[in-house]
């Protein structure tokens, strides 16, 4: 009988942990080395180390310190910037973000500043466009921001390094001010590219006058920004930059201007139009409304008429047309019938051309026949200031004071004393103005009525025109002090005339030295000026403010004697010698017999030499006979 043999014998069975079940304390187990308590007992960690080969340990120690410096500097990143990074060119690889900004600052800067050459595209590219043209990118605002742009640079991480990462070219961040580059955009437009012109109508002497229609081109300026700010600091844009535009078509056409030539240009010019006022006719020929008429067109292209009535109301020739209908309100003309104020002439009320309802009133005459281009003047009434019946509201009720200054005839001294004192006389100072003298006079010239005279010049005698005058200067002077209102601007001939009272007396130099007052009376003022062939009087009509004005002269100090010299002027006048000296005068103000204030007036006469002159002969001499009598002829100065 056979025996099946035994079944092998099974190794005993550990039971596997998992991997992340942590290592249990192994029971001790008493006994010796080696024993049964030895052989369950697992290695430990560094006797497990102690058993690898000297080769692989020295590796794996290699391995994990080259592993952790890689991970260290892939956390880390890198500060320099890539290898073969360029800015327009500028090689800024291995470099600092510092000492990137300054290497393009350096290199890039100047360019930076220098213009950008342009040209104003075709709309339809059928044209080349506008001639070179320039902008200025620091008056457009333009400018480079190198730290944004070293910012965009790669800066690889020491692992990108190691694995031979490199950069390549950065475009240059720009910055741009819209506002100041869409201005220098907007005139470069304007000058290089060609402008709308609608068609129109205006008129030259009396003729219609056609403007014919032209389309035009209008820079793109949002389109050139974009062109500009791409192109700045980048060489690769081709020179020069091409900016975009839009062209713009007229919306006039032949047949509108046609009709507007039909309709309104042929009939405004084909007749005067005749206005009215104050039972007066006046006829304005189409040469002047011409001037001052034309045709635009509106928005939608059709040519409407416009009359610049402002610019016709101060037309001279207008006004010269309409001067029958147009007059100045004149003030009453007051006299004195002894010491009462009297009405010579009552005033006038005055017309004038309304100019804001001069446009609405011709306009549609413009297009009629016959009478039916007449119509009603659009015109106001103005008033005058002074009349019969606002007298005793504006205080002229009495006469306040006259001065004459009586003068040896002679030929430009009636003239120009004459005209003078035509100018001045009627004058209507009211409370708190100033009056002056050269503005109510004017220049002394040819034009203004004067001749030429004896004036003073350079401390002596010389001729030029207005010689005379400074007898009506002085005699306002003294009508001014003695009314006891303010003096504002006065100045005494440089050296004394004997004629005239010394330390109070006046003259004028336009352009230099004026006669001024300033009405302080609380009331107005109307000022009387009259002259004879040997004298001239002033008198100031008001309310006095004071009962009395004295004068009170000193006597003559720090007196100089003249020289004698030789003159030289082609014009030069004789003269004859008379001392310098200073003198005070001053002026007392009295009411009820007392003595209110005083104020005064110091003046400094320079010598007055003697001057020979090489030929004394004709009005020189004339002149100089009349100075050597003691009647020196009175100038400006």
């Amino acid at each position: 009988m056979s025996h099946a043999p035994p079944p092998p014998a099974e190794p005993p069975r550990i039971p596997e942990r998992p991997a992340w079940d942590p290592p249990r304390a192994e029971p001790e187990v008493p006994g010796e080395a080696g024993g049964p308590g030895d052989r369950d007992r697992r290695p430990g960690a560094l006797e497990r180390f102690a058993a690898l080969p000297r080769p692989a340990v020295i590796g794996g120690v290699v391995a994990l310190g080259i592993g952790g410096a890689l991970l260290i500097g892939s956390f880390i990143g890198g500060d320099t910037i890539a290898p073969g990074t360029t800015v327009n060119g500028v090689d800024i690889g291995g470099l600092s973000p510092a000492a990137a900004e300054e290497r393009l600052a350096d290199e890039l800067g100047p360019a930076a500043e220098e213009p950008i050459e342009i040209v104003i595209a075709s709309p339809d590219g059928a044209d080349e466009g506008s001639g070179p043209l320039e902008l200025d990118p620091t008056a457009a605002g333009l400018a480079p921001d190198f730290a944004a742009t070293v910012e965009r640079a790669d800066r690889p991480s020491l692992l990108g390094r190691v694995l031979g990462r490199t950069g390549g070219e950065v475009d240059p961040v720009v910055t741009v001010e819209e506002e100041r580059a869409r201005g220098e955009l907007t005139a470069l437009g304007e000058e290089g590219g060609t402008e709308l012109r609608e068609g129109a109508i205006s008129f030259e002497e009396g003729e219609p006058v056609v403007t014919e229609p032209v389309a035009g081109t209008a820079l793109d300026v949002d389109g050139a920004l974009r062109e500009i700010r791409y192109a700045y600091l980048n060489d690769s844009v081709e020179r020069p930059v091409e900016l975009p535009v839009e062209q713009a078509r007229p919306l006039t056409d032949e047949a509108e201007i046609e009709r507007a030539l039909r309709e309104f240009a042929e009939p405004a010019m084909s007749a005067p139009v005749t206005l009215t006022a104050g039972g007066e006719s006046v006829s304005v020929p189409p040469t002047v409304l011409g001037d001052h008429l034309r045709m635009e067109a509106d928005g939608d292209g059709t040519l409407v008429p416009e009359l610049d009535g402002a610019a016709l109301a101060g037309d001279p020739s207008f006004l010269s047309a309409t001067e029958g209908i147009v007059q100045q309100p004149r003030d009453a003309v007051l006299g004195l019938d002894g010491e009462n104020v009297v009405v010579r002439e009552d005033a006038r009320i005055g017309r004038e051309l309304d100019a804001d309802r001069l446009t609405d009133t011709i306009l549609p005459l413009l297009t009629e026949e016959g009478t039916a281009r007449s119509a009603e003047a659009p015109v106001n009434e103005t008033e005058p200031r002074l009349t019969a019946d606002n007298l005793d509201e504006l205080g002229i009720t009495e006469q306040m004071s006259s001065f004459t200054v009586n003068f040896d005839p002679a030929p430009y001294r009636i003239t120009n004393i004459g005209r003078a004192a035509e100018l001045i006389n009627g004058s209507l100072v009211m409370p708190g103005e100033i009056w002056s003298f050269n503005e109510t006079v004017g220049e002394r010239t040819e034009e203004n009525g004067f001749v030429e005279g004896i004036i003073i010049l350079d401390d002596q005698y010389q001729t030029a025109a207005g010689g005379g005058v400074s007898a009506v200067a002085t005699t306002m002077f003294n009508a001014v002090f003695f009314a006891g209102v303010k003096p504002v601007e006065y100045g005494a001939h440089s050296f004394y005339i004997e004629r005239y009272p010394e330390g109070r007396e006046a003259t004028v130099a336009w352009g230099h030295l004026d006669n001024r007052f300033e009405n302080d009376s609380g009331n107005a003022v109307y000022i009387l000026a009259s002259s004879t062939d040997t004298s001239v009087t002033i008198t100031f009509l008001g309310t006095r403010k004071y009962d009395e004005i004295e004068s009170v002269t000193g006597p003559r100090t720090n007196v100089v004697e003249p020289a004698t010299r030789e003159g030289v002027a082609d014009d030069c006048v004789p003269q004859p010698p008379l001392e310098g000296f200073d003198v005070e005068v001053e002026r007392v103000f009295k009411n009820g017999g007392e003595e209110v204030k005083r104020e005064s007036y110091r003046t400094r006469y320079t010598p007055r030499d003697e001057v020979v002159c090489e030929d004394s002969g004709g009005a020189a001499a004339g002149a100089a006979e009349a100075a050597a009598d003691g009647e020196a002829a009175e100038a400006e100065e």
